[in-house]
């Protein structure tokens, strides 16, 4: 490949790189959501855990769609389209405040995620295609973490705009209407900045990814019981990422009383999210001489062991315990979907369909975590359920990823 090859390929890889770092805010930012809506909307924990329910759950519908849709037509019209839905949901953020409805932020939520199907089908083919072959590896990794970067940056950006001045008793419509407000800011400003990431990319000649096979059901693909356990497993290691992250905030509050929301996200959210990039990066050094699977069994018990701790500890002891299961949380995802989509040959497409879409736990178990947190009046008593989550991860890593057929 030429030089000026590849420097035509810079300015492309720039503005893939950006998705990364888009989704990962949008997806961190729903825990400060949560926790803020709360005493706007005079709602309980289940309730306002519903944010995950309406974000996940868009992925779900959408992931399989925004696929066809550029099959039939690009990548990069996906990726177009999928920014515009993305800013389209943050900017609905405004009338939903001015109405003080929260099933308004629901919908709203719900087309952001639509958005970011489309992105991350697209993203990932699209940096293996920017660039040398024999560094396609590097250049995913380097993307994938600005993913991590807006891990960290989204609880700092929550506590600067969403809470700071917005805590307290909100016993008056006006005091509630100026809380609800305080999100317009953040999230039209994200709008704005989607919207001029959406222009460079219509601006900017982009190279097509060579289209695969063509994605088709075969349920026949079920024989494979590695990839039928893949998606259980992540399933529930989604729901429990999605639970876990969705109720900290509240936890943090909880048990460390006089806390405010504001330094619970600045100061000890953030401290999770990091660790959850330490860990990704440290997962993927260990496993140059620790069997992934091997590693993913010993992640899954650790983080297990962690909530454990999270449930019969107390004070700082159990906060930062829960902050330390983002840890071992983090080489999860991507080594639950590289166990179980291997050696699945012309059916890989559609393996790779069916784990991504077991991201719909991350609608399904918070709202559970809510419930149990609400009924029981014991916060930590929820954090049982990804215990149960990540013992099941645990057993894939140590069985359920061997290769077998029926």
């Amino acid at each position: 490949m030429s030089t000026s090859t590849t420097k035509n390929y810079r300015i492309p890889l720039l503005l893939v790189t950006s998705l990364f770092f888009l989704w990962g805010l949008a997806n961190i930012l729903n825990a400060a959501l949560i926790a803020h809506f709360q005493p706007v909307f005079e709602i309980k924990r289940a309730q306002a855990l519903l944010i995950e329910t309406a974000f996940y759950f868009g992925y779900f519908t959408i992931a399989i769609p925004a696929g066809l849709f550029m099959e039939r037509y690009n990548y990069k019209k996906g990726i177009l389209l999928g920014l515009t839905l993305y800013a389209f949901g943050a900017l609905l953020f405004i009338p939903a405040a001015n109405t003080l409805t929260f099933g308004f932020f629901l919908i709203a939520l719900y087309i952001i995620a639509s958005g970011l199907a489309f992105l991350e089908t697209a993203a990932n083919p699209y940096v293996t295609i920017l660039g040398k072959p024999e560094t396609s590896v590097q250049r995913l990794n380097f993307a994938q973490s600005f993913n991590g970067v807006a891990l960290v940056v989204g609880p700092w950006i929550a506590g600067q705009f969403i809470f700071a001045g917005n805590e307290g008793s909100l016993n008056t419509l006006e005091e509630k209407q100026q809380a609800a407000e305080a999100v317009i800011f953040p999230y039209a400003l994200i709008a704005g900045v989607v919207m001029v990431v959406a222009f460079l990319f219509f601006l900017v000649k982009m190279p097509e990814p060579v289209k695969s096979l063509k994605l088709k059901f075969d349920a026949t693909i079920f024989k494979n019981q590695h990839l039928t356990r893949a998606v259980i497993a992540q399933f529930f290691y989604v729901g429990a990422q999605a639970g876990i992250w969705g109720i900290t905030l509240n936890y943090i509050t909880e048990l460390l009383p006089g806390v405010s929301n504001e330094v619970a996200s600045k100061n000890f959210m953030v401290i999770g999210t990091t660790l959850f990039v330490v860990g990704r990066f440290a997962g993927t050094w260990l496993m140059t001489f620790i069997k992934d699977h091997k590693l993913l069994t010993f992640y899954g018990l650790a983080a297990a062991l962690l909530c454990l701790t999270g449930v019969w500890a107390s004070g700082k002891i159990a906060v930062y315990a829960i902050l330390g299961v983002n840890f071992f949380m983090s080489i999860m995802f991507p080594t639950i979907f590289a166990l179980g989509v291997k050696d699945l040959g012309e059916q890989t497409k559609l393996g790779s369909s069916l784990i991504i879409m077991a991201i719909v736990g991350g609608a399904i178990v918070p709202p559970v975590m809510g419930i149990i947190a609400d009924e029981t009046h014991t916060i930590q008593l929820a954090f049982i359920l990804p215990v149960l989550c990540f013992l099941i991860v645990a057993y894939y890593g140590w069985s359920g990823y061997k290769t077998k057929s029926t």
